[in-house]
């Protein structure tokens, strides 16, 4: 009984982080004239690494005609509000 409970936490443990909302903060550039933004994207939870929100948000940006520079960093829904200034526009636009 004590491994099949041992099981069962981990195996919640495991699926809590997945259902949690990701976010990542990133830098955009188009040129001609050259324009930058920054901007706040909601990505999956799958990618809440920058590496692997850049390849997500990368091809977004590019229906649009912008380039992806750099993902900041990722977080929760926590981080939010101290990006919405910054981001004007572009919070949750991509």
């Amino acid at each position: 009984m004590k491994t099949f409970l041992t099981s069962v936490l981990l195996a919640m443990a495991l699926v809590g982080p997945a259902a949690a909302e990701c976010y990542a903060d990133y830098k955009a550039k188009r040129d001609e004239p050259l324009q930058l933004h920054y901007g706040v994207a909601q990505v999956s939870d799958a990618n809440c690494s920058p590496g692997a929100a850049e390849g997500e948000l990368a091809p977004r940006l590019a229906g649009d005609g912008w380039t992806l520079l750099n993902v900041l960093s990722t977080f929760g829904p926590e981080g939010l509000e101290e990006r919405k200034a910054s981001a004007g526009d572009y919070f949750l636009r991509y």
